[in-house]
């Protein structure tokens, strides 16, 4: 039986990466970003692997078209058995200068959005008795440092999220686990913009997308007996 992945925030790292890793294991990659013309180099990789791909343009902070998404994969191309939640937001701003635009807008892609995925997701998964959900979280979903009040309130607030989804999630079944990703991911963002620290690489100082979806990866095929809620990534060097 045909089953289907979404990965909401499917980029050109982390979740791209993550949409493969499940597409190689057979599931129908459901890849969903604002603009679906980006997701067109993602689709074809994944086609060329032999998978099949899906692209959604979606705004995940709008909730009708957040139910119209959940309800087209259901009806068209398969049950949801994983929903990966992928939406960073990442901004510094000092606080004085944190405008209530800019601390909504953050909250609004990082946790509010989440919520809705999180709920689309349950409400088909629980009537079937299984499922995964991940939330990617970061370093600022534990430790909110200076610059980063509107980030790191919204990444406490999808931790804390996922561990009430859990906790009611759990007993039917469905699987719910949060990430912390805590280092610098590579990406051609990191590359450019901070080319010392991307210099690290070479002694994997970086985190490999592809080693993080083996982990997404891993979580979703965990037996109940043995769930992982929250797993924490980093290099060896990173500092914790």
């Amino acid at each position: 039986m045909s089953r289907s992945i979404i990965v909401i925030g499917a980029g050109d790292a982390l979740g791209g990466a993550i949409a493969r890793r499940f597409a190689r294991e057979g599931l129908e990659a459901v890849i969903v970003r604002r603009n679906a013309e980006q997701l067109q180099p993602l689709a074809e990789a994944i086609r060329a692997e032999g998978g099949r791909a899906h692209p959604f343009g979606v705004d995940a902070r709008n909730e009708e078209q957040m139910v119209a998404l959940f309800d087209a994969v259901e009806a068209e191309i398969a049950p949801v058995e994983a929903c990966v939640f992928n939406i960073g937001a990442n901004v510094r701003f000092p606080i004085a200068e944190t405008t209530s635009r800019v601390f909504f807008k953050v909250w609004e892609m990082a946790c509010f959005s989440g919520f809705l995925a999180g709920r689309e997701a349950a409400k088909r998964m629980t009537p079937r008795g299984r499922g995964t959900i991940i939330f990617t979280g970061a370093t600022a979903s534990v430790r909110g440092r200076d610059g980063f009040a509107a980030f790191s309130s919204a990444k406490h607030g999808l931790r804390a999220l996922s561990q009430s989804m859990a906790r009611e999630l759990g007993p039917k079944g469905v699987h719910v686990a949060h990430t912390i990703i805590d280092g610098a991911i590579d990406t051609a963002w990191i590359a450019e913009n901070f080319p010392e620290r991307y210099a690290l690489k070479a002694q994997d100082g970086i985190l490999n997308p592809d080693h993080i979806a083996d982990a997404y990866w891993m979580l979703h095929g965990q037996p109940r007996d043995a769930w992982t809620h929250e797993l924490d990534l980093r290099p060896w060097m990173e500092a914790f």
